[in-house]
């Protein structure tokens, strides 16, 4: 476990605070005349999912996380239960929480894909999957897609188009049944076609 300066206590640093790992979301060092320099951050606490606002002085460190990254295969969805194993072996089963995927991540998990697990090794050698991780663009099929009506520009030559996997999201006017669109994982939007 290393050890970070108050300074360094950046975003998408994994630290340890009150015992948990959190997710630095923002950082702000600041300066005022007469006190030494703070930082001022905002985390994300990777198990309970809350965010918290802490501050930093010149004198703190934080204790940086023991994170390693694993891929893992999703499998499926069930009545809000995620199901994962072990790429090298399927026996190997576990389920995560949606709050731990996350809704707008969940949305693109497709079935015997692999995903990035960050795993945590806690200090009695126990892991823990914090956080899972899609690639930033991924393909999918098109599963339907309205047909394009003409004249139609009232939304922007866009339709609203259904993935293999069920998700929805806005395509341009010419996407069709069948086409292999990219995706942006993280804003859920359409990239290319493909």
């Amino acid at each position: 476990m290393s050890k970070l300066e108050y300074s360094e206590i950046r975003e998408k640093k994994i630290i340890i605070y009150d015992g948990e790992p959190c997710e630095v979301v923002e950082s702000h060092v600041a300066r005022t005349q007469q006190r030494k320099p703070q930082n001022q951050v905002k985390l994300k606490t990777l198990i309970s999912g809350k965010t918290i606002n802490a501050t930093f002085h010149v004198s703190e460190s934080a204790d940086e996380a023991d994170i390693i990254k694993r891929e893992i295969t999703f499998l499926y969805s069930n009545r809000g239960e995620y199901w994962f194993c072990d790429p090298t072996d399927k026996s190997k089963r576990f389920k995560l929480d949606i709050a731990l995927i996350g809704e707008s991540a969940a949305k693109f998990l497709k079935q015997n894909s692999n995903v990035e697990a960050v795993v945590w090794e806690t200090e009695d050698d126990e892991e823990k999957i914090i956080k899972v991780a899609l690639p930033i663009k991924m393909n999918f099929k098109v599963k339907e897609a309205p047909p394009a009506v003409r004249g139609d520009t009232s939304k922007g030559g866009m339709k609203i188009v259904t993935l293999e996997n069920g998700a929805t999201l806005n395509a341009p006017m010419f996407i069709a049944e069948g086409d292999t669109i990219s995706v942006n994982t993280e804003n859920g939007e359409y990239v290319e076609r493909v």
